[in-house]
């Protein structure tokens, strides 16, 4: 028996202001949309185009204030071939919220607050 990854799931209070941080931030893409009959939830997907990885955005209608993330332990990680670029893009989003010159890394942070690594390509 053998398990690959599909995706990974945020919850996110405006999917448009996530979408457009995802698609400018990181270069990723929607490639599928669900929405349940009644209105109540929203699924969007996004991929790199390269990996068949997806990151999963759901929007509950109902949910009306910022999510919980506790510690916020939890990350999500993204290589890029252009550490320079990133890291300019990023600061003049704003978004930047924890640099590790040492090990050349960094974070920055969605409009949820979700935290996202960028690495350099190896």
């Amino acid at each position: 028996m053998a398990f690959t990854f599909a995706h990974n799931n945020l919850n996110v209070l405006d999917l448009e202001k996530s979408i457009k941080f995802y698609e400018e931030a990181l270069g990723l893409s929607v490639v599928r949309r669900i929405e349940s009959s009644d209105k109540s939830f929203q699924l969007v997907f996004l991929e790199d185009n390269t990996t068949n990885y997806q990151l999963e955005l759901t929007w509950l209608r109902d949910k009306t204030t910022p999510y919980n993330l506790g510690d916020n332990e939890i990350h999500l990680a993204l290589r890029t071939e252009d550490m320079k670029a990133a890291h300019e893009l990023h600061e003049k989003m704003n978004c930047i919220c924890y640099e590790n010159p040492g090990m050349g890394i960094y974070f920055i942070s969605d409009p949820d607050g979700y935290w996202i690594e960028i690495i350099p390509q190896k």
